[in-house]
Parts: structure tokens; sequence; C-alpha cells
């Protein structure tokens, strides 16, 4: 009877082995300890069992990390080769060799569309709309889940789309205006609810086809929709989520934005590259554009794309060459900020736009 005993419990500690994360450890202290590994090492997480490759790729994860403040951002950059065939890299800017890694396995119908739309939502990458020389606009939307490293094919946009903004606000993708099929409105915008799966079709007069630009600010999203010929002024408008409405953006705000933007705390930054580099900044309490410093001609190559994490602004240029400081103390010499670089690829890849995902 004994050692009947003793064979069933050997089979409980083995079947109790197979399900615990860590053996010996319940499960809420696995996760404690596993969630500190860095990012760079998840793949490998990925490797040692079912269970880990599960919870690695799982929300719990994701929301666990994002919770507790663990979560690390990489940059995902959608890039143009020579040969006209777009592609993907990615940066990790946290890594001691800080270099863009190429991202396989992107869907191969995507492969020469132009005027794409990128965006990031939670911890996936999606890539929207498009179109080619012998291909009308698109609704197809691809997603890439960071945490799977696999691309699928997510769910279509209401209206076929190409050369269109792209912004997240309130945990939605909004696609806005750029020109789509004959049939489509000119002056509409979609968004997405990832927890309905579903686009949404908007429309508004005051959102023309030609947009160049858009970033958000103040909980509402700008769109930059070209310069007027006749009087050198930026036509802009502005969505009020309030309302649900698009109306004229202030004149001043717009004025100097002339180029690629970023939010940093609240602070408006845009990306002047008409004569050299230089970043220019919105002073909201004097309604004002000031210079914030110059990059160096050695470094930048335009045209070029921001992005931020925290307080740091990188610069993304032509091969991927990759400019760096940090807004709160970057110094300068002889008017030209101080930063840091990464060296471009070997290929002179034309970058379309810049994301950042944060798991």
């Amino acid at each position: 009877m004994e050692e009947l005993n003793s064979g069933s419990d050997r089979n409980n500690q083995t079947e109790l082995t197979q399900q615990s994360l860590i053996y010996g450890l319940p499960d809420d202290i696995a996760l404690l300890c596993l969630a500190r590994v860095p990012r760079k090492y998840h793949a490998l997480l990925k490797c040692v069992s079912k269970r880990w490759r599960d919870l690695v790729c799982s929300e719990e994860w994701y929301s666990y990390r994002q919770r507790h403040k663990l979560d690390e951002t990489w940059i995902y950059a959608l890039c143009r080769d020579k040969s006209e065939q777009v592609c993907c890299y990615v940066l990790n800017p946290n890594s001691s060799r800080r270099c863009w890694k190429l991202l396989d396995g992107l869907p191969s119908r995507s492969f020469k569309r132009k005027g794409m739309g990128m965006e990031v939502l939670g911890k996936k990458v999606y890539l929207l709309g498009g179109c080619g020389w012998c291909e009308d606009a698109t609704d197809e939307v691809y997603c890439y889940d960071a945490s799977m490293n696999k691309w699928t094919e997510a769910a279509s946009l209401s209206t076929a789309r190409c050369y269109f903004a792209c912004e997240v606000l309130d945990e939605k993708i909004y696609a806005i205006g750029g020109l789509g099929s004959n049939s489509s409105d000119p002056h509409s915008w979609d968004t997405y609810d990832p927890c309905i799966n579903t686009w949404i079709c908007h429309s508004d007069p005051n959102i023309v086809p030609e947009i160049e630009d858009s970033f958000v600010l103040g909980g509402k999203i700008y769109i930059r929709c070209g310069m007027s010929a006749v009087t050198s002024h930026v036509y802009a408008v502005v969505y009020e989520p309030s309302s649900g409405t698009w109306q004229h953006a202030d004149a001043d705000l717009v004025s100097a934005w002339r180029g690629p933007a970023v939010v940093i705390d609240g602070v408006l930054y845009v990306l002047d590259q008409n004569s050299g580099t230089r970043l220019m900044m919105w002073k909201k309490e004097t309604r004002e554009w000031v210079l914030f410093g110059r990059l160096s001609s050695l470094l930048t190559r335009p045209p070029c794309q921001l992005v931020a994490i925290g307080s740091s602004i990188f610069v993304v240029g032509k091969g991927l060459s990759t400019v760096m400081f940090d807004v709160g103390s970057a110094g300068n010499v002889e008017g030209v900020m101080l930063s840091s670089s990464i060296p471009k690829l070997a290929s002179d890849h034309d970058v379309i736009s810049c994301k950042c995902l944060a798991i």
C-alpha cells in the first residue's frame, strides 16, 4: 500500500513540475522573476518550454511588465531600398552594440507598395493600405506581433487608402485622408478599435486627401495638408475628440511645422531640414517657435524621421543613420548640439516611418 502511495505521489509531483513555470515556486513568484529578464533575451525564454513561450507571448506578460515599469522600448522603421522594395528594421537603443537589424517575414504582397501607413498599438505593429504602379489603393492591413515575432493579416480598412496619416489616440488607430479608389470619399478617416477588431469610417469636409504629416498633442490629432503656393502658409486641421470633428488648427502653432514632429512631455518639436538640420521648439507660454539647437551635418542624412523615447529624440535618416540626444540635458558646442550616433547601413535605404513599441 505504501508503494502505491509513493508512486501516486511521484506522479502528482511530476504533473505539478510540468505545470509550474519554475519547479518549486508558485507561478506568481516565477512571473515576478521572469518578467525582469531584459527584452533582448525574451526569444531565448520562449525556447525553454511551451509554457514559457505561451507566457512571454501573452497579454499577462505584456501587462505585468508595463504595470511594474519593466517594459523596454525598441524602435521600428519602415524603409524602402534601392530596388524600391519595402523592408522593416528594428533597433534596441539599450543594447551595448546598438545597430539596426532586419525584421524578417514581411508579407510579400506589401514589398512593392508605396504610400503605406505604419502605426503601433499595444505590442503590435500595423502596416496599412498602400498602392503600386499597377495596383490601386488597397484596404489590406498586416500586423506584426512583437512578442510572437510573427506577421499576420489583420482586419481590413473600411476604405482603401494610400499616402495617408496614421496616429493613435485613446487606444484606437486613426487612418486619415490620403488617396483612395475613385468611389471612396476623399474627406474620410477610419478608426480601428482592437476590442471589436473593426474599422469604422467617418467623414468631414475639412479633411483633404493630400496629407504630409501628423502628430498628437494635448489629446488631439493634428494633420498637415500641405502649404499654400500663394501665401506659403501651412494648411493644418485638428481633430477634436469631444465633438468628433476636424477644425482649422492654430495658425501660430503650425506656422513652423515644415518637417517631422515629435511630442515630449507635452512639448512639440519639429525638425527643420530646409537649410541644414535644426530642431525647433514650440513655446506655448509665449506662443512662438524658438530654435532648440542645430544638428551636425556630418551626422544627419536627410530626409529624416523623428521618434522619442522618454526625453530622448532619435533622428533617423537615410541609410538608417541615427542621431540621438536628450532634450533635458543636451549641450552644444558653437551652436551644434552634442549627440551620440549609430552608423548607417551599407545601403542607402529611405526611411518612410519610425515608431516605438514597448514590451
